[in-house]
């Protein structure tokens, strides 16, 4: 049995063993992926003349699909899928428009967000915007009543993810004045985007778009939020500032290990082992299980289940003192803050 590191960085010698892809396997991933995705959406468009709910529900599922292609350019965007850099870049932007997100803009906002996750003094890109208790103490009653508004569950696991993906992925935000790359790659997203769906109402009218395009990208989109969510807003999660911030440790231990059931880890292309991407992004989605198997420690640090994950959504503020996530009542039973 190899030697557990003691410290973040002494894992990232460990780990760059399992960073090169197998351009076979990411092919063969990629196939699984899309056959079913496309096969789904033509069953679902050919259910229409049999049933609108046998077509919504198809719609539906096809979402779960949906969500493991933007695994997949997700590994794109960290260079972790193809050794050819080029054909990874092409396949990310192609994979973008079925998941409505300009690659080039999400690559750049997504390795802000890699860079500087866990740090107080770095937030506000590819977060969920989380305030200290003394943040939320300073702020006007009405700011404290859009915080609380902003970490409403409906607002962020209902209205959030279709915002996110239909209406805010459409203009490069975050990257507005840094240049033409991200215009291009949001415009040229957008354009063809409006080709597909052009093309469905061309062809099948308006009822394939409100009944199956829509719905397979609010589920995706739903799920990929509520991924995302748990993966960094659990209770025991890292924060700080100044010295006290280090990129390894708080990669590590501000990461969880959502533990899934089989089908939904393949679904979601172990995004789940996230302590382990998070501490090494390079490492190919499919080789994340290696890691887990090959070093226990990994496999039973911030281990999150399904039914622990569900009381993360009480969570609001960042304690300091506690060195903990907490809830609004919790901080104004300790602290007395409305």
């Amino acid at each position: 049995m190899p030697e557990t590191p003691r410290k973040a960085t002494d894992w990232l010698k460990v780990l760059a063993k399992y960073r090169t892809p197998s351009t076979r396997r990411s092919l063969l991933e990629l196939a699984a992926t899309l056959v079913p995705f496309v096969a789904l959406w033509a069953m679902a468009w050919m259910a229409l003349s049999v049933s609108v709910w046998l077509a919504l529900a198809l719609a539906v599922v096809n979402g779960l699909f949906l969500v493991r292609i933007f695994i997949i350019q997700h590994d794109c965007g960290h260079g972790s899928f193809l050794a050819n850099r080029s054909a990874q870049d092409w396949v990310g932007r192609i994979l973008g428009v079925l998941t409505l997100t300009p690659y080039a803009v999400w690559r750049r906002t997504h390795s802000i967000h890699h860079a500087h996750h866990g740090n107080l003094d770095q937030r506000g890109i590819g977060d969920v915007t989380t305030l200290t208790i003394e943040e939320y103490r300073a702020r006007s009653p009405m700011g404290r009543w859009m915080y609380r508004l902003y970490r409403h569950p409906v607002v962020l696991f209902v209205l959030g993810p279709s915002y996110l993906f239909i209406l805010q992925n459409r203009l490069p935000m975050g990257l507005m004045n840094a240049g033409w790359r991200y215009w291009t790659s949001a415009m040229g997203t957008n354009a063809m985007i409006g080709i597909a769906l052009g093309l469905i109402v061309w062809f099948g009218g308006f009822l394939p778009v409100l009944l199956i395009f829509l719905p397979t990208s609010v589920i995706a989109a739903t799920i990929g939020v509520w991924l995302f969510y748990v993966q960094h807003q659990f209770e025991e999660t890292h924060w700080s500032k100044g010295d006290d911030w280090q990129l390894h440790h708080a990669a590590l231990e501000g990461s969880s290990h959502y533990v899934l059931p089989q089908p939904l880890r393949w679904l979601s292309g172990n995004i789940g082992i996230h302590h382990v991407h998070h501490l090494y992004s390079r490492i190919p989605f499919y080789r994340l299980t290696e890691v887990l198997e090959d070093y226990r420690e990994l496999a039973e640090a911030q281990r999150l289940t399904i039914r622990e994950s569900l009381s993360t959504v009480r969570l609001h503020l960042w304690d300091e003192a506690e060195g903990r996530l907490t809830s609004f009542a919790e901080a104004h039973a300790r602290y007395g803050i409305a």
